[in-house]
């Protein structure tokens, strides 16, 4: 797995928590959480955050698909794709790009970096 994580990784560039906020709040960027429910009831949301279960994501995100969600503007959209500790996101990140998301990258870390960066986080 770390050797495929290697391959997906060399793919794009990845994005450190706060640069990832910077780039949400400066409308940037559009940041997608894939956690499941269950992490995201116990550990909380990152506002402003569009929360799309990981089976659903590529469905949601093609801009050309009949059932984006309307964030899914075009195919140059930044999306940072956030999971719990920045595993899965690399996987998510790289299924974007095939879809044509070229600017598609993950949180390096996912959730728990962010919060342990002291980033907003609500209940």
């Amino acid at each position: 797995m770390d050797e495929l994580l290697t391959q997906v990784r060399a793919g794009y560039r990845r994005i450190e928590p706060r640069a990832a906020y910077e780039a949400a709040r400066g409308g940037q960027a559009l940041l997608v959480d894939i956690r499941y429910a269950a992490l995201r009831e116990h550990d909380g949301l990152i506002p402003g955050a569009l929360v799309v279960e990981r089976n659903e994501l590529e469905w949601r995100l093609d801009p050309q698909g009949s059932h984006r969600v309307p964030e899914a503007t075009g195919h140059d959209l930044r999306v940072v794709v956030i999971c719990n500790e920045g595993y899965a996101s690399s996987l998510a990140a790289a299924s974007l790009h095939q879809l044509g998301l070229h600017r598609a990258t993950d949180l390096i870390g996912g959730f728990q970096a962010w919060r342990a960066a002291g980033l907003p986080v609500t209940p």
